[in-house]
């Protein structure tokens, strides 16, 4: 497989790519036409920050399975437009965590202490001993605006400090921000408390500019750190205030358009302290991103869960072979359930019973859907089978029971028109074999693979050697054959054959010629023609 980077990471990840056989190129500092022509045929994309991937590149690119972000940030990546195109994107928000929260507490005490500034100040032959004095941390309010992995880790270390914390969070429920030794407040008391207030928030339309003028004067003094996200503070406004004496002071890592402009407003305050988005820049942090991207990468390429995928279900590693094999199962009862529907599929129904059950199946739901849709030719597979579900109207429920009478587990797929439904149950033998075991009520006992025929007709004698000899005198082999009926002798009855061969329309119009056969679906569960 192919992976572009266009971001320069640690050697380690590449090497780890290199030497499971993957093919890494790199070509940074691309843009345009140059971008949209390397990614071309890529089928792994990685980038940090420097990278713009727009809907453009995500459409310029056929054979993309994933794009991996080397650090936390995603704002730089269409994730809606990823998901419509059926692309993974990752992250990798463990690797610079460390590195994130140290630099966070050194440009605190950097700016509380004025360091740079006496640095400068000495290094130009002044001794200027009583121009600084300095705050201490140890007493002081800590607010705490997003307490996700770099602010509870912040909030450790600062409380070590003696610092008083508080933290704004929408996300965080109180007990988790009580055990971080954080009391969990509104948005404005946590900037009205705060002597230090420090910003762990990603991006977005709704953060965008969520720190501006009239926050910065509800602080009524004190320090404010950003370390996570530029544009998420006004940077205008917050130079102002440093500037007028609203603030003491303030520590920036990041902007809101990087490389800096040399016009960018806090430049020029002498008690704003500025670093060159330095969080994540610590010979480990940078290996441990590339290496998480890299070992990420190669599990979507296997068809695994992305551990820190951010718009794909995944599952927890120690899960994953518990409910591997009915991913594929259930995948297969949807191709089997939609071929065999008439009309327009108008809802999805993923049922689980008995252990099965007890697991998180979210990916094994998601697999499902992408049986369903496939049949249809819609371009589709897990990662954006929920969407088309969404986009389409179709409605989509899962439900589960611990109670299972005839199997250890069970997963069933049923699907609805706005007049009727059909449901295809599949389970796993011992030995892993798996099988479709009911279809519309009735119980077989098939083997999911290849091309099936699935005959309905009337329970009578001569029905399966007809069937068996129209196919035959057409050359197609018959590899298996389970056949199931309602109950009395005569009745309406099912069959399922494992085909060899394809069937062609006028071989079904052959086997519908007999009036004792009511309906023939030929299936097709590996693409074949």
């Amino acid at each position: 497989m192919k992976v572009l980077v266009t971001d320069p990471i640690a050697d380690a990840g590449l090497t780890r790519l290199r030497e499971a056989g993957h093919e890494v190129e790199t070509a940074y500092d691309i843009e345009g036409e140059a971008l949209l022509s390397a990614v071309a045929d890529a089928n792994a994309l990685i980038v940090r920050s420097g990278t713009e991937v727009s809907e453009e590149v995500l459409a310029a690119a056929d054979d993309l399975v994933i794009v991996g972000r080397a650090g936390i940030g995603v704002d730089n990546i269409d994730l809606d437009a990823a998901t419509e195109h059926g692309v993974i994107v990752a992250n990798a928000p463990e690797g610079n965590v460390r590195a994130a929260a140290e630099h966070t507490v050194a440009m605190a005490f950097a700016t509380a202490r004025s360091i740079p500034q006496a640095h400068v100040r000495l290094r130009g032959g002044e001794w200027a001993k009583g121009e600084f004095l300095g705050t201490e941390l140890n007493g002081k309010t800590l607010g705490i605006v997003g307490l996700g992995r770099v602010g509870q880790e912040v909030a450790k270390r600062l409380d070590g400090l003696g610092m008083e914390l508080v933290a704004y969070d929408p996300y965080i429920g109180q007990e988790r921000a009580e055990r971080l030794g954080a009391e969990l407040v509104e948005f404005e008391a946590c900037l009205d408390r705060a002597d230090f207030l420090t910003v762990h928030t990603p991006l977005t339309p709704e953060t965008e500019g969520l720190i501006s003028t009239d926050e910065l004067e509800l602080m009524g003094g004190g320090y404010v750190v950003n370390c996570a996200r530029g544009g998420v503070v006004d940077e205008a406004a917050l130079a102002a205030a440093v500037e007028d004496g609203t603030l003491d002071g303030a520590a920036v890592d990041v902007f809101a358009d990087e490389p800096v402009s040399p016009d960018n407003p806090l430049l020029d305050v002498e008690d704003v302290v500025v670093t060159p988005h330095l969080g994540a820049s610590t010979e480990a942090a940078q290996e441990n991103v590339a290496t998480s991207i890299a070992d990420q990468i190669m599990a979507a390429f296997r068809n695994e869960p992305v551990v820190n995928a951010l718009n794909a279900p995944s599952v927890d590693e120690s899960a994953f072979p518990r409910i591997q094999p009915y991913i594929e199962l259930a995948e297969t009862s949807g191709k089997v359930a939609a071929q065999l529907l008439d009309g327009r599929i108008s809802s999805v129904e993923v049922s689980y019973q008995g252990d099965i059950a007890e697991e998180d199946v979210e990916l094994v739901t998601a697999s499902a859907l992408k049986g369903v849709f496939e049949p249809l030719e819609w371009q589709v597979n897990a990662v954006n089978a929920p969407q088309i579900a969404e986009d389409r109207g179709i409605e989509v429920t899962e439900s589960k029971t611990r109670q299972s009478e005839d199997f250890q587990s069970l997963v069933t797929v049923t699907v609805g028109n706005d007049e009727e439904s059909l449901s295809v149950c599949g389970t796993q033998f011992t030995g892993g074999e798996p099988r479709i075991v009911r279809i519309d009520g009735y119980r077989v006992d098939a083997i999911p693979s290849g091309q099936m025929l699935v005959a309905r007709n009337y329970d009578r004698p001569g029905v399966i050697g007809l069937i068996g000899t129209i196919l035959g005198d057409n050359d197609i082999n018959i590899a298996g054959m389970f056949n199931a009926r309602r109950s009395e002798e005569g009745s309406a009855a099912l069959t399922v054959y494992n085909l060899d061969d394809p069937v062609p329309d006028d071989v079904i119009q052959q086997l519908l010629d007999d009036e004792r056969i009511s309906e023939v679906r030929y299936i097709t569960l590996n693409g074949q023609e």
